[in-house]
């Protein structure tokens, strides 16, 4: 296998996980915000923001170093519309997603208190949580967008 098709098919993947983590992560975690459970809400707010450090942080990294090797590699230079829009709509998820993180360690953390204190979750975590949804909305637009871009590679201009 070419090393091109290699760091293409590593793209790929880190794509798929990095979106279907993102995707799978919020998912959960709204359920169980719905289900006014602690306890659910305590399980699930755990391992997303576990899943986070294991998947989506190391995929984060990785899409822009393979993304960019793959343009250079294909001779498409960075300035080619469909990849500056990309870039563009990555980094708008990356800014929605780095408060995102914070805000899911600190509701975590207040679900953690909430079971040893036998209570339910605090009118703080409401409002992480409303700001976390919000944020995730337009970060999950941007990534289709990417997909839309990655797969298509249209003129755009």
């Amino acid at each position: 296998m070419s090393l091109y098709l290699l760091l293409k098919t590593l793209h790929i993947l880190s794509s798929v996980v990095l979106v279907g983590t993102g995707f799978g992560s919020a998912f959960y975690l709204f359920c169980a915000n719905r289900s006014k459970s602690t306890e659910a809400q305590w399980v699930v707010a755990r391992l997303v923001v576990l899943a986070d450090w294991i998947f989506t942080t190391p995929t984060i990294i990785l899409q822009p170093l393979t993304g960019f090797a793959l343009a250079r590699m294909a001779g498409w230079p960075l300035t080619t519309q469909w990849i500056m829009c990309s870039v563009v709509l990555y980094l708008i998820a990356g800014i929605c997603w780095l408060p995102v993180v914070w805000l899911q360690i600190q509701m975590k953390r207040m679900l953690d208190k909430a079971i040893q204190g036998g209570t339910t979750a605090a009118a703080t975590y409401w409002r992480y949580a409303k700001r976390w949804e919000l944020l995730g909305y337009p970060a999950f637009i941007c990534m289709l967008g990417v997909y839309f871009l990655m797969v298509n590679k249209p003129a755009l201009f």
